[in-house]
């Protein structure tokens, strides 16, 4: 049964690379870190839900609203494949009753905070901006593009980031909630210039806090698509001394 549907429209994705041993405490249990190139990604992503429906009910007043989210990538074996996920750090949102239904049914990190957004359209150029309040001051984030969408190309270092189909969230050491998540491929627009301007050890802990003076290895912008996200279900494992990197 489908939890949700909606569109993720224009998905801002900034990408930092990081020790994969920061995030060892975050990794859910049955789950790998996921690997691109020998580097270990965390990723800041802005990104519009559009036409949101939750079990097939439109909630008024919550169908269009922006998303602001930190997550890292994972992958799990099973049945003789691997599937690929993410895990998220944490998800802000402007509307309570979304965070109070991701943190209840979903047991995700979902935090609720005054946000905005808006599209600066010029003759060749977009700006895509991002805006989320945090203890009374502003955080954005901003990425300026072409207009001409383009395809992204298979194995690439934007495939990685954005063909990632399921979520995994941490319960305990031994329990792990999965949840699909489809959507066609997406196209990208070339990224001209971005900004960023947030207080990462505010927003997301001490452990994150070095992203502050850290650059971003790669910025993209995927134009997106209609998405369904699929009931989640429950993974239990005996957890294993050691996890091992792929």
């Amino acid at each position: 049964m489908n939890f949700l549907k909606a569109e993720w429209k224009n998905l801002a994705l900034f990408n930092y690379e990081i020790d994969a041993e920061i995030l060892e405490k975050y990794l859910p249990a049955g789950t790998q870190i996921d690997i691109w190139n020998n580097k270990c990604y965390v990723s800041l992503v802005g990104f519009m839900f559009k036409n949101t429906k939750a079990l097939g009910l439109k909630v008024p007043f919550h169908t269009d609203f922006e998303e602001v989210n930190l997550r890292f990538y994972v992958k799990r074996f099973e049945n003789g494949e691997w599937k690929r996920g993410v895990v998220f750090i944490k998800e802000i949102v402007p509307k309570k009753a979304i965070t109070f239904i991701a943190n209840t049914l979903y047991q995700e990190h979902y935090e609720t905070q005054k946000m905005r957004h808006e599209i600066v359209e010029n003759k060749n150029t977009n700006t895509f901006i991002y805006q989320w309040k945090n203890d009374k001051e502003w955080n954005t984030i901003e990425i300026e593009t072409k207009k001409e969408l383009s395809k992204i190309e298979i194995d690439s270092e934007a495939d990685f980031i954005t063909e990632h189909y399921f979520g995994y969230t941490k319960i305990d050491e031994e329990t792990t909630f999965e949840y699909e998540v489809t959507h066609q491929r997406w196209e990208q627009f070339e990224v001209l210039n971005h900004r960023i301007d947030i207080d990462f050890e505010k927003n997301y802990g001490t452990d994150f806090g070095f992203l502050q003076t850290q650059k971003p290895t790669s910025t993209f912008l995927a134009k997106g698509s209609k998405i369904t996200v699929k009931n989640k279900r429950k993974i239990k494992l005996i957890p294993v001394e050691e996890k091992f990197y792929a």
